[in-house]
């Protein structure tokens, strides 16, 4: 690819060798010990506290912060732990600006609220760092759960399963468990392969199999694995990638936004990364957000996100849109592709049509622009992508049809995460359905 594109403006090794360090290094670092007290001491211990409403998972996050505030930070790991396995990697990518932090008191009163996003990495980074495992093992039950997808949904899953002393069996496509977490985050959002770490820390209460390399629907199916285990769990995510629907969206220069970034966290040099010099992306998500940041710290000169919305639709939230943009990236609102061409020299010409909302519609107003680009993007959501694979589940708005306990139309069969109709593309969201769905198998073997 990289020799392809050499005369089209797509290039590696755009920037100094040390350059890539300083740009992919940690987004938001960890807090010192004398800051977590210093943050830690901001928080009101509100009784009712909306914070916790507002966490999908429910952590107790007053008890967690002052249980910091007192120097216990093993007991406010384990706070943390008790509702969500995954609390470290949810500490570093969770949108606390819309969710916990948002709601926080000091946030309405004084526009600054607590860092609980930070003090929550603060307390889960000490128990991964000193190996504090606060869980075993049940006695066994005899029991065993195949659980599809290695992501925050199974991993969640897995975890809760084991600790009720059934037996878990994982199966994942990728040559990596994680799921999200490992292949579809900024790297500069988790360093260190922290995700890789979590993965350990969460199979280390024994009883859990990993078994990578295989996909639902390649040798690997929902009835088989319901005849060989017990029940089973459906956590794959959401694999296929939107089209834009235009003409030239097929020229090797137009790319999935999730495969460039999976490529991206699995890159050992990034300076190996092809980049445009002009970089366009089209979505208004945290998917557009991140590789257009990510484009532009490699090394891009000019990197666009076109959204066919404003600003406040846009899924990204406003502290994302702000980074990205601090960061040089151009955020152009009430546009949307209308075509792709390719130039002589190589380069895309992306014609794109102003948008308006005419009767509560988003409509075209007839008024183009056309961007010439090295490189374009796609980042305009995701679906699922099982086939005949998902044959027997009840499907509602192209994902997986749960009730309120995750259970499937297959009553042995149980979902959740982004695949089901109540997922909402958020790692928090994913591990609290995990966790949820894992109670409710735990009570169907159980009686």
């Amino acid at each position: 690819m990289v020799d392809r594109y050499l005369e089209d403006g797509i290039l590696d090794g755009r920037l100094d060798a040390g350059d890539y360090d300083g740009n992919f290094g940690d987004a938001h670092p960890p807090l010192d010990t004398h800051e977590a007290l210093v943050a830690a001491d901001r928080c009101y211990f509100c009784y009712d506290a909306p914070c916790v409403t507002a966490c999908p998972t429910g952590i107790d996050i007053p008890k967690f912060i002052r249980q910091i505030s007192t120097g216990n930070l093993d007991g406010s790991a384990r706070t943390i732990f008790d509702q969500n396995i995954l609390g470290g990697m949810c500490a570093r990518v969770c949108p606390t600006e819309t969710l916990c932090e948002q709601a926080c008191v000091r946030e309405t009163a004084e526009g600054k609220p607590v860092q609980i996003g930070l003090l929550q990495r603060h307390a889960t980074d000490h128990a991964m760092s000193h190996g504090r495992q606060f869980y075993s093992r049940a006695a066994e039950t005899g029991k065993s759960v195949a659980i599809i997808g290695a992501g925050p949904a199974g991993l969640a899953c897995a975890h809760r399963l084991a600790m009720k002393g059934h037996a878990v069996v994982v199966y994942d496509a990728r040559e990596k468990a994680g799921g999200l977490n490992e292949f579809g985050i900024a790297t500069y959002k988790t360093v260190d392969d922290f995700a890789q770490h979590e993965v350990d820390y969460v199979t280390a209460i024994g009883g859990i199999e990993i078994i990578t390399g295989k996909r639902l629907g390649d040798g690997l199916s929902i009835d088989g694995l319901s005849k060989a285990h017990d029940a089973v769990f459906v956590g794959i995510g959401l694999s296929g990638v939107n089209a834009l629907g235009v003409d030239g969206e097929d020229d090797a220069a137009v790319a999935n936004a999730v495969d460039f970034i999976a490529a991206l966290r699995q890159a050992s040099d990034l300076s190996t990364i092809p980049v445009g010099r002009r970089v366009m992306v089209i979505g208004g998500g945290m998917t557009a957000i991140d590789v257009a940041t990510q484009a532009h710290l490699l090394g891009a000169q000019e990197v666009t996100i076109a959204y066919r919305r404003g600003r406040e639709q846009m899924n990204a939230s406003e502290v994302e849109q702000n980074q990205s943009t601090s960061k040089g990236v151009n955020i152009r609102h009430w546009m949307k592709p209308v075509e792709v061409t390719k130039t002589d020299s190589g380069s895309l010409l992306v014609k794109m049509e102003y948008t308006t909302l005419s009767g509560g519609k988003l409509a075209g107003t007839g008024k183009f622009q056309t961007f010439e680009v090295d490189q374009l993007f796609k980042a305009i959501g995701q679906t699922l992508e099982a086939g005949d694979a998902l044959a027997g589940l009840t499907l509602e708005q192209g994902r997986i049809k749960v009730d309120e306990s995750f259970r499937t139309s297959n009553p042995s069969v149980w979902a959740g995460g982004d695949c089901t109709t109540g997922g909402d593309d958020l790692t928090v969201t994913a591990v609290a359905q995990g966790r949820d769905a894992a109670e409710s198998i735990h009570a169907a073997l159980s009686a």
